[in-house]
């Protein structure tokens, strides 16, 4: 078991985010998992390219994680948004090992995800067929050059924004990925709400707010997904961001199942 959640040391103090109830394990996590209605979820992405899932951290697993943001030994790279043109803001990249929630969300939620994944791509004709286990998609991630852990948190101040983008990486991509709200709307911060957008051929593109609250995750498209037109399916482009901040400080984890290189 990883030991990243059990000791955080700050200056002389130290939290101890272990104490979180036996509902904040990673048997907890995989339960709240296993009790997704995953039809639904499917049904949702089918429809809009996301699905919005309640409650799938506690708000301790939440504020357990935020804590571990200012400590860097956690994390193999930090990027300030603004150096690089995407948006304001920064966020980190966890190294491996893995914080246990979040090793524990890529290794359950990936096979909910599977059937999706593979019947868009044969939908859109791409050749690519995803493995049931996902330590066998990051073996494959692994093998090609992609070794290095996508899983990040990201931190908005006051008029911070992301620009909408595609988590990408490499070759090999898995079609879906998953963001979880670590703060309060209303009470932590103000503005900064979760934005997809859909492009579709010849058309203007289509724009979604997923109204997350503390603990919620949003399920949604990465690259592309199918669209059912009236002369069959067809492609569209998906990107997400987050709008301006007005006040307060929020903080968000993204759950990406490939590595990068």
């Amino acid at each position: 078991m990883s030991t990243v959640l059990k000791h955080v040391h700050e200056s002389a103090n130290v939290v101890d985010t272990s104490a979180v109830s036996p509902d904040s394990s990673s048997e907890g996590v995989a339960r709240r998992v296993d009790a997704v209605a995953w039809s639904d979820v499917e049904q949702n992405l089918d429809q809009h390219g996301s699905a919005l899932i309640r409650g799938l951290l506690s708000a301790r697993e939440c504020d357990a994680l935020v804590h571990l943001y200012p400590h860097d030994e956690f994390y193999r790279s930090r990027v300030v948004m603004a150096r690089h043109g995407f948006g304001r803001g920064e966020y980190k990249y966890f190294a491996y090992p893995l914080p246990d929630p979040i090793e524990t969300l890529r290794r359950t939620v990936y096979p909910h995800l599977v059937p999706v994944a593979n019947r868009w791509n044969s939908i859109m004709h791409i050749d690519t067929r995803y493995p049931s286990r996902h330590a066998e998609f990051i073996r494959r991630c692994h093998d090609a050059g992609q070794l290095r852990p996508t899983p990040l948190i990201l931190q908005y101040a006051p008029d911070d924004y992301n620009c909408l983008h595609q988590d990408l990486y490499g070759e090999h991509v898995f079609p879906l990925q998953l963001a979880i709200l670590l703060s309060e709307p209303g009470q932590d911060f103000t503005g900064g709400e979760f934005v997809l957008t859909e492009q579709r051929p010849r058309m203007q593109s289509r724009v979604e707010v997923v109204p997350l609250r503390k603990g919620d995750a949003v399920v949604f498209a990465v690259h592309h997904r199918p669209v059912q037109g009236t002369r069959g399916s067809y492609r569209v482009n998906m990107r997400h961001g987050v709008s301006r901040l007005h006040s307060g400080h929020r903080h968000t984890l993204g759950v990406i199942f490939h590595d990068a290189l």
